[in-house]
């Protein structure tokens, strides 16, 4: 063999050796990354999971408002990306426990009798006014001491809210988009998707409660989302009797 034939070889060599060590290296990656998406979601491979949707609050039928109908579609995107599966079921015929299997709450607690459920027992520091009546106070959100108050189309709040059982031992997530409309919802689950790797950096398997603004939603849909506060620990005290309030008026 020749130098000219030895160096062909060598080099063919030496750039295979290349590509099955980016390939290692891709494959560790992205495995890492699955992993990390896994563990927060609460979705190690072939699990199960809930998606609990709510009915159309304006429909006298038993509806689902299509915002809603596209928020269970991104949460089953999610689900699918983390090699999971997941049952579709009404909020009234929701019956299992806490933390059996990691579950995605879709709706307000005027619509979703499973969120009333979920923040009564785990978030009694925040009040939804579910008042059909009009007023300037519908929908509003008093969370602590602190209420906000939405403008329909142009500035509305949802809470988005990943809360886990620890003290009963290991227990699958759960998920609460409460919206103050039906594309807040929407709005939350997206935001959720985008977020995620920092939600999880930032906060690991714990508890926490965000209160998002969703702006000008009768120009940009869904897609304009603001982070207002990390409200976990207000969200998470017994209102005081009595508690002052101040209001905030979505600006």
């Amino acid at each position: 063999m020749n130098d000219d034939v030895r160096n062909i070889v060598l080099g063919v060599i030496a750039a295979g050796l290349s590509a099955s060590l980016g390939w290692l290296a891709r494959t560790y990656l992205w495995k890492r990354k699955l992993r990390r998406k896994q563990a927060f979601f609460g979705l190690p491979d072939h699990s199960e999971s809930l998606l609990v949707v709510n009915r159309d609050a304006g429909s006298p039928d038993l509806a689902v408002h299509r915002y809603d109908v596209f928020a269970l579609l991104e949460l089953a995107a999610l689900i699918k990306d983390c090699n999971a599966h997941a049952d579709v079921i009404t909020q009234d015929a929701a019956r299992q426990g806490f933390g059996e299997r990691t579950e995605f709450c879709v709706g307000g607690p005027g619509s979703n009798r499973r969120m009333a459920a979920h923040m009564q027992a785990m978030l009694p520091g925040v009040r939804v006014n579910v008042d059909p009546e009009p007023g300037p106070d519908r929908l509003a959100f008093q969370i602590g001491t602190d209420r906000h108050r939405m403008q329909p189309g142009l500035a509305e709040y949802v809470l988005l809210a990943r809360l886990t059982a620890a003290q009963q031992g290991p227990s699958r997530p759960v998920f609460l988009f409460c919206g103050q409309r039906a594309i807040t919802n929407q709005a939350a689950t997206r935001y959720l998707a985008r977020n995620h790797e920092r939600l999880y950096r930032k906060h690991g398997d714990n508890s926490f409660a965000l209160l998002l603004k969703v702006v000008n939603s009768q120009a940009y849909g869904p897609d304009v989302v603001e982070l207002v506060a990390d409200v976990t620990r207000a969200a998470q005290t017994p209102l005081p009797e009595g508690a002052t309030r101040t209001t905030h008026r979505a600006s």
